[in-house]
């Protein structure tokens, strides 16, 4: 009898448990982590999320800017994390979709089973731009005529080897079947130095980075690389629009350690997304270049997966090795 009784307690516990950890989340303060610089983009809106958060919860949601090795250290940071739900971060396009076929296993953290993805929270277009002094074609269709007639002797700037900018460049090459030189940086800032001296002559990057050159008339818009036109200017064509199928954005969201309770991941996901659909967001997000969305965990995980599909493609397409 008394071995009944204990296993149902046992049993009573065990079903109410999931339930208990959600109402009491979170007890403490909750460490947000940034793999990135304070002041970017995805700085700007882990601490859009996380005042909100706090300000729901009534518990401290703390940014902790985690950089290095192209966002690597701050995601590996947040893997190996304790899956209690007091830590969560923010993680990218290439962290999560390009560096696990660059690096293989050697990469120091596994998307798929280290990290649970709890919301996306944005999507941020890349548009192609040109040097308008440099490069004279101001279609899609007019660059690839003029690409093809100049094989490799245009080149294009990225923010490093692999990242998303680099692999549009080298997707719009393997669509057109066109060849440019490929020229890497260490960042963003710096390739665009270069694109506006004419060091260089085209890139693709994101809107926010770019679009106050292209409003002063020092880079001209192609065309943007999302799926269809983007809303910050309706009247710039898609690349897909000539190229079917062309899509290179950057995207953002949250994730906790696999393990995570999924009454906590849950309670966090339903949160953020009602959060990401208040019209203040999506017009903040909107003065930043950016789309907010809100996509839960479960289709935020398959979307992970077809984009990591894609990117390996371009990859090995493109033969693509890290030294």
């Amino acid at each position: 009898m008394r071995s009944m009784w204990l296993g149902f307690v046992s049993a009573v516990l065990l079903a109410v448990s999931p339930v208990q950890a959600e109402d009491a989340y979170p007890s403490k303060q909750v460490t947000v982590i940034v793999p990135f610089a304070a002041g970017g983009t995805a700085d700007i809106f882990a601490r859009m999320v996380s005042n909100h958060l706090q300000a729901k919860f009534g518990k401290p949601f703390v940014v902790e800017n985690v950089g290095g090795a192209g966002s690597i250290l701050g995601v590996t940071r947040l893997a190996k994390s304790a899956p209690d739900g007091i830590t969560l971060g923010v993680a990218s396009t290439s962290a999560l979709a390009i560096n696990p076929t660059l690096y293989g296993p050697k990469l120091s953290y596994q998307p798929d089973k280290d990290l649970v993805p709890v919301a996306q929270i944005s999507v941020v277009p890349n548009v192609l731009v040109v040097n308008p002094n440099k490069i004279k074609a101001r279609t899609v269709p007019e660059l690839i005529t003029y690409l093809k007639a100049n094989p490799d002797k245009i080149s294009f700037g990225s923010a490093g080897v692999g990242t998303s900018q680099h692999l549009a460049g080298e997707l719009f090459q393997q669509m057109t079947g066109t060849k440019m030189v490929h020229v890497p940086y260490k960042g963003s800032s710096q390739m665009l130095t270069d694109l506006l001296s004419g060091q260089i002559d085209l890139a693709f990057d994101n809107v926010p980075l770019l679009l106050p050159q292209v409003k002063t008339g020092q880079l001209a818009l192609l065309a943007t690389a999302t799926p269809k036109r983007a809303d910050f200017d309706p009247q710039v064509p898609a690349v897909a629009e000539f190229l079917p199928g062309f899509e290179a954005v950057a995207w953002h969201g949250f994730f906790v350690p696999a393990g995570t309770p999924k009454p906590i991941v849950e309670k966090l996901s339903a949160e953020i997304r009602a959060f990401m659909q208040q019209p203040e967001t999506v017009q903040k997000l909107a003065e930043l270049g950016a789309v907010a969305v809100a996509v839960d965990s479960e289709p935020f995980a398959a979307y992970i997966a077809a984009e990591t599909a894609r990117w390996k493609k371009v990859i090995e397409a493109a033969n693509i090795r890290l030294e």
